[in-house]
């Protein structure tokens, strides 16, 4: 998930929660036996040529919190399909991916939005999806393959660490310009990031060290530990709690978040836009991340959860996900918003590893990681 969290409407007003409780069970149960009552004494004067009640069809996206688009496009895609999409949060990406792969097989949902390419073949080892691959000749080569023939790919994003320029240039202080940097004392206790087991830019940040420094980055680790990183759980409470430039009163001025961040901060500044972002990104920090949908094994409705992932890659809906999400669409021939083109700084050589390189090691990385820096 990338930019600045944003509460969607689609979520809020729409999303059903994934288990009943108790109560409802039991009310559930009591009008179970009511209406079979009630059909079996009007079965002998029912007419042999009754219509059958036809049940809408609904298709539940299980997405990471950060998930938004505009309402419009929804409620336009409900009347021209005759389905009804039910949007569930799930956490934060790590979370999201953790929950469907213990619940493989009898999901929470029918769609996954979300899982990216540090998490994706977890997924398909633990044989999470039905494989499907919506309208690839419209997409992005490079994405499309990335999703290894099972997933939709949908929109990609870079994370970067952000710097509040503002805080730096207060003190007097030069930020950092590479990972290197940070290791520095200059910058002791300035930096927090997200655990690379509960959250996807976590993960992204420890993979991006990895990249850069091979074997290597358990003495990188070792030294920011004692540089005093602080670590927490997800993007949200790092960027909007902990960081400086986040609204929450923090205290770090460097942050794992997303190159695409500075942009979110123009388009939601209070008041007339400021001419440029008060915060910049790391550049030599940026990994990059695509974002999939797929169809999950055991959807309820997997020809109805196709029809959701198509309209994931619609032209609208592509022209939406920029300032809805502050990722880049999928889709070749979709418009960057102008803010987009001005602002956003998308890194030309961001840090990546192979799939098969991910999938071989990332659970024993993230155990020595906890080692290293938690325990």
């Amino acid at each position: 998930m990338f930019g600045l969290q944003r509460t969607a409407i689609t979520q809020s007003s729409r999303c059903a929660p994934p288990f009943p409780t108790p109560v409802h069970l039991a009310s559930r149960l009591l009008i179970g036996v009511f209406v079979l009552v009630g059909l079996g004494a009007c079965a002998s004067s029912a007419s042999p040529d009754s219509a059958p009640t036809t049940e809408p069809r609904v298709v539940r996206v299980v997405t990471h919190d950060s998930f938004a688009l505009t309402e419009s496009l929804v409620e336009a895609f409900e009347q021209a399909s005759g389905i009804d999409v039910e949007f569930i949060p799930g956490g934060d990406a790590g979370e999201m991916v953790n929950r469907a792969v213990l619940s493989t097989g009898n999901p929470d949902g029918d769609v996954l939005y979300g899982i990216d390419t540090t998490l994706l073949t977890r997924a398909i080892d633990a044989d999470v999806f039905e494989p499907y691959v919506s309208t690839p000749e419209a997409l992005r080569p490079e994405l499309v393959a990335a999703g290894l023939e099972m997933v939709t790919p949908i929109d990609d994003g870079d994370v970067c660490i952000n710097i509040d320029d503002g805080w730096f240039a207060e003190r007097g202080i030069d930020p950092p310009t590479t990972l290197d940097d940070l290791a520095n004392p200059t910058y002791r206790g300035l930096l927090v990031a997200q655990n690379p087991a509960t959250s996807s830019p976590g993960l992204a940040f420890l993979l991006a060290t990895i990249a850069r420094f091979g074997e290597g980055w358990v003495d990188y680790w070792m030294s920011l530990r004692d540089n005093d990183i602080a670590i927490v759980n997800g993007w949200s409470e790092a960027y909007l709690s902990e960081f400086t430039a986040g609204g929450g009163g923090g205290d770090r001025p460097l942050v794992v978040s997303y190159s695409t961040s500075p942009t979110a901060e123009i388009v939601y500044a209070e008041g007339p836009a400021p001419e440029q972002p008060s915060t910049s990104v790391l550049v030599d920090s940026c990994y990059r991340q695509i974002e999939f949908a797929g169809v999950l094994r055991g959807a309820s409705d997997p020809a109805a959860a196709q029809q959701v992932i198509d309209w994931l890659v619609s032209p609208d809906v592509q022209a939406d996900i920029p300032l809805s999400m502050f990722v880049f669409p999928a889709r070749t021939d979709t418009p960057l918003p102008d803010v987009f083109e001005r602002f956003v700084v998308r890194p030309t050589a961001p840090r990546d590893l192979p799939a098969s390189d991910i999938a071989r090691n990332r659970d024993a990385w993230i155990d020595e990681w906890t080692e290293i820096v938690l325990r």
